[in-house]
């Protein structure tokens, strides 16, 4: 707590990682994850769910979500004990625990409810962390566009022969090609970043060669990080799906795309704003021989550059704006870095040589039009809007009666309003989902992968902001 007191006023980034944390931290890059599967912080007290992570106890659970406050925690049928203004580590290590037990959260949902959900802890699964892919066809227009969900820049660290994103986008970009679709979707929705190494990587895979980031430390001028592949391995159109919460590498990627006009970013109004870089510094390295005994003493994660877009604009503070607006629950929310205490400026820096490739994107004025007209007219993206604006009157209002009878009235008057909102996920007729040739033949006789795929399909045929993203890549191919 002490140190944190003293490095979170560089910037909110800057931190003190007992071995404990460092090592999950460790285990989350790679790809693995023991626990409920929840991404945690805390502000004025009170801790909230920041991410979901996909595969894990909560992802499958389904009850808890981004932005849900937890207020107490219960082990199994004990007495709960809240946390309330408690120390995150000290609330992250109630509701970790080991696999098979059942933790059971007291939770604010972003309507005002509180509910208690159950979890029993579990080992996230490997490959639910990792970029999958999948073949969607809109049976009216004979459309086929691939998409391909990625929810973290993930790498191990620890090993240089361990699983990457890049190696793994690159495949997944193949597979689609293979299958014969006619444009492309990325689902960045949730990626809080990782690394950056392959965030270049990928980003190369769309554009001849040339700069994708520029990086700056405090003494030198900015470094450019390129792509020197001169191969396309894709150059169809191409979607990318950002929210409020896309950040950092996901960033990078999203501005790339953005600047060069490869593609269209649709999503929330800007993604999160974290446009800065960290390194992890091991404190044992610093310990005498006769302190040995000690170990271990953990790390510090200290910003030791940020990063701007080759137009020459951070991403910091302002994150990167959608050219195609969806609405979502944060829509009427304050969201992201420019939240966060000592945030770092925005500024901006020289811009790196690069070529424009808007003849990718089409009439671009004129497919944004369109997007919006269907987004406009359409009643469910309508219900999303009030929704949002719902959600923000419940945040605003901080006004509570005393009087019991009033108290209730309240909230029977809040769950009616919230239940307008409660069933407005069904499937889109329209639209057929399926897995590639090639994933589909790997997985042999194990019924879990095809379940969990059963799982990922039904997500996406659901997901209105998915199938707007399939009509834009169709209006790419007409316009």
């Amino acid at each position: 707590v002490y140190i944190n007191c003293l490095t979170e006023l560089y910037d909110p980034h800057t931190n003190f990682f007992p071995p404990e944390d460092k090592e999950d931290f460790d285990i989350q890059m790679s790809g693995t994850l023991e626990g409920i599967g929840a991404t945690l912080q805390q502000k004025d007290g009170y801790t909230s769910v920041t991410q979901i992570v996909p595969g894990s106890a909560s992802w499958k659970q389904g009850q808890l979500k981004t932005g849900d406050i937890i207020l107490k925690v219960a082990q199994n049928t004990l007495e709960a004990v809240s946390i309330v203004d408690m120390p995150l580590d000290q609330a992250v290590r109630l509701i970790r625990g080991p696999k098979g037990s059942e933790v059971r959260l007291t939770v604010r949902k972003l309507n005002g409810d509180e509910v208690i959900i159950p979890i029993i802890r579990d080992v996230v699964i490997l490959e639910e962390t990792y970029a999958k892919s999948a073949v969607i066809e809109n049976k009216e227009t004979k459309t086929k566009t691939g998409y391909i969900y990625l929810p973290k820049f993930y790498a191990d660290f620890n090993n240089s022969n361990g699983r990457r994103c890049g190696l793994d986008m690159k495949l997944e970009v193949e597979k689609l090609k293979n299958e014969g679709v006619d444009g492309l979707v990325i689902d960045l929705r949730d990626n809080g970043g990782g690394s950056l190494r392959d965030v270049v990587e990928i980003a190369g895979l769309f554009i001849k060669d040339g700069p994708i980031v520029q990086v700056k430390d405090r003494f030198d001028g900015a470094q450019i990080l390129s792509d020197n592949d001169p191969k396309i391995i894709y150059a169809g159109p191409l979607v990318i799906m950002i929210d409020q919460s896309s950040a950092s590498a996901s960033e990078i990627l999203a501005a790339a795309i953005q600047d060069y006009k490869r593609g269209i970013i649709v999503g929330s109004k800007s993604s999160f704003g974290k446009g800065t870089v960290q390194r992890f510094d091991d404190l044992d390295r610093y310990v005498s021989y006769d302190q040995a005994s000690l170990k271990p003493f953990g790390a510090i994660k200290y910003t030791m550059q940020k990063f701007y877009r080759i137009n020459g604009g951070a991403t910091q503070l302002k994150g990167v704006e959608s050219d195609i607006v969806t609405p979502n629950n944060f829509m009427y929310i304050e969201v992201g870095e420019k939240e966060m205490d000592y945030a770092m400026e925005w500024d901006e820096i020289k811009s790196a040589p690069y070529q424009d490739y808007s003849s990718y994107v089409g009439d671009f004025e004129k497919i944004k039009s369109l997007s919006k007209k269907r987004i406009a007219e359409d009643s469910i993206f309508n219900l999303y809007d009030e929704r949002a604006k719902y959600y923000h009157r419940v945040r605003e209002d901080l006004i509570y009666p005393l009087s019991y009878q009033a108290y209730k009235k309240k909230l029977d008057s809040d769950k009616v309003e919230a239940d307008k909102y409660k069933d407005i996920l069904f499937d889109i007729p329209s639209l057929e989902v399926s897995s590639t040739k090639l994933d589909k033949s790997s997985w042999g006789g194990d019924t879990s992968k095809v379940a969990r795929f059963d799982d990922f399909a039904k997500k996406i045929k659901q997901d209105k902001y998915i199938f707007e993203s399939t009509k834009i890549v169709e209006d790419v191919i007409r316009y």
